[in-house]
């Protein structure tokens, strides 16, 4: 998921929260390792992340993020965005782009002791696009047909339709390759829990709400080509701490209480950085962070009213006003910058203009405003439901942006209801049909630009797309996007891609506010923590310490 390359145990209490951020404010002595510091083995690395899926497999990009450590794929994406082996050696597709055929590495086995062969990848296919995985199964809707074993190391995939990106999809961390007796023996709440793979690490104990241990595979043979090295990770173990406050965070690292920590806010990015920490920063190819305008129902069925709240914004000056000049304002509400065949053209299609907001809220007749300066018309006040889901999908950064939108929005007259979802009403669906709101915003990774096949299909009732958050059917811009990612040669991909995303700004179905990132800060006394290109997501299969 990026342009080929891209631009560019949880503390307790608040008092100790306090003092370790004191503490490491006062240090005043250097983190750097001695220079003839030597490289350790064994050890656990202490990580804090900022969220806690209900699984560690599944169709979220938390749930990536872990299983990453746990689960081979069968290709992996280097930092060139070049596919490369993992455990598959070779991949061919047919002449007609019907069929893939994938040769397998030898010699790898499950750490239930099962072997990794062609019959287990094609069960993996299978359960995938049965829902074992939602969002492997939404990537293989409309192109999965069958997959089988050729012989024991050798198995075709056959698709309805051709689909070059095929196998570049296929090293996103939702085709984690599970054991097949485990999918077959045990219950979905075990395998939930801890999948079984033949990953670098295993899944130890879960501290719900706190922790879970990642175990180092002492028999791991099959990392990927764009691996620092081969065999088993170097430490014996990852503590995944879940510390949700980003400030609790930063000060875990700064006590020496994380070994390395995941989202920084950006007020905090240039000091981390000048304190010594190293740090990693990705940006998220795929669908940014966008709001999307429901065109089926209320305001925002009328184009121009979505074009009036656009104008409305100058999302570029809350972007660098929030973000500190670390978070990429992002004008293209279809794919981010970092993504193949991304548009200049979409993300230049608005800027901020008062003047032309006001005009057409005016043509619309909203030509009235009440005593807090809203618009109204016929005695209905201009109010925009606004629901996001905080501390999930929106950190508190992405929060501060979002108050920016709406203290704007109010000067063209548009009363924003910012509404804050806890997980359980996410969870729920409460805000996501067509009578939930009226714009909402998220994101969606993706290694290419074939996302939009997922965002713009129709939504039919024959073919229902849940993913579609505009509730807008179109065939022309569902067909555009199906050439785009039927085409064989990479410049009419992307020229294609380019299309839809101009096609989706002209009509000012969704617009861009800024690119999601993904943020590493680590403690220089830990070596060779990377983030794998295809989400961006920490890898600590290669890091070791040194002493």
């Amino acid at each position: 998921m990026h342009t080929h390359t891209t631009k560019t145990a949880p503390l307790i209490a608040a008092g100790i929260v306090a003092m370790l951020a004191l503490s490491g404010c006062s240090a005043g002595g250097s983190i750097a390792p001695a220079a003839d510091a030597k490289q350790l083995t064994g050890g656990t690395v202490s990580y804090g992340h900022q969220q806690e899926p209900a699984c560690v497999y599944g169709g979220w990009i938390e749930q990536a993020y872990l299983s990453y450590q746990v689960l081979d794929n069968l290709l992996s994406l280097d930092e060139n965005h070049k596919i490369v082996p993992w455990l598959a050696e070779t991949w061919q597709a047919s002449d007609d782009q019907l069929s893939w055929t994938f040769t397998l590495k030898d010699g790898v086995s499950f750490t239930d002791g099962t072997p990794v062969n062609a019959e287990a990848i094609a069960y993996n296919f299978d359960y995938w696009a049965n829902g074992g995985n939602s969002t492997a199964a939404v990537w293989l809707g409309g192109y999965y047909e069958s997959a089988e074993a050729i012989d024991d190391l050798t198995v075709k995939v056959n698709l309805a339709k051709p689909y070059p990106l095929f196998a570049e999809n296929l090293t996103q961390s939702y085709f984690g390759i599970q054991s097949k007796q485990a999918l077959e023996t045990r219950t979905e709440e075990e395998n939930c829990a801890a999948p079984i793979g033949s990953g670098a690490f295993t899944v130890g104990e879960w501290n719900r709400g706190e922790n879970i241990e990642l175990i180092r595979n002492d028999d791991y043979n099959s990392a990927p080509a764009n691996a620092k090295h081969e065999g088993p990770s170097y430490v014996e173990k990852v503590d995944w701490k879940f510390i949700s406050d980003a400030t609790t965070r930063v000060s875990a690292l700064r006590a020496g209480e994380a070994d390395a920590i995941y989202d920084v806010p950006a007020i905090e990015w240039e000091s981390v950085g000048e304190q010594g920490y190293e740090q990693l920063k990705y940006i998220t190819p795929g669908r940014p962070q966008q709001i999307s305008f429901n065109t089926a129902k209320g305001i925002f069925t009328d184009e121009n009213l979505r074009k009036a709240f656009v104008y409305s914004l100058d999302r570029e000056s809350i972007v660098d006003t929030i973000g500190k000049g670390v978070i990429p304002y992002e004008g293209n509400g279809a794919v981010s910058q970092s993504t193949p065949g991304y548009s200049e053209k979409a993300a230049d299609a608005y800027s901020f203009d008062l003047d032309k907001a006001n005009k057409l809220l005016d043509e619309a007749g909203w030509t009235e405003r009440d005593d807090d300066g809203y618009r109204v018309k016929d005695g209905e006040t201009l109010d925009v439901q606004f629901p996001y889901a905080a501390g999930r999908i929106i950190n508190a950064d992405g929060a501060a942006i979002l108050q920016g939108v709406q203290e704007q929005a109010k000067a063209a007259g548009f009363k924003v209801d910012l509404i804050p979802i806890p997980a359980s009403a996410a969870a729920s669906g409460k805000y996501s049909g067509e009578d939930g709101y009226d714009i909402s915003v998220g994101y969606w990774t993706s290694v290419n630009a074939g996302i939009q096949y997922i965002i713009w299909r129709q939504n039919l009732q024959e073919s229902p797309n849940p993913s579609n958050a505009a509730f807008y059917n179109d065939p022309a811009l569902e067909d555009l996007i199906i050439r785009a990612n039927s085409a064989l040669e990479t410049d009419e991909q992307n020229a294609l891609y380019a299309e839809a995303q101009e096609y989706i700004a002209d009509r000012a179905l969704s617009v861009g506010l800024y690119d999601r990132l993904s943020t590493l800060a680590v403690n220089p006394s830990l070596k060779d923590v990377w983030q794998e290109s295809s989400q961006g997501g920490p890898v600590f299969h290669d890091a070791y310490f040194v002493g």
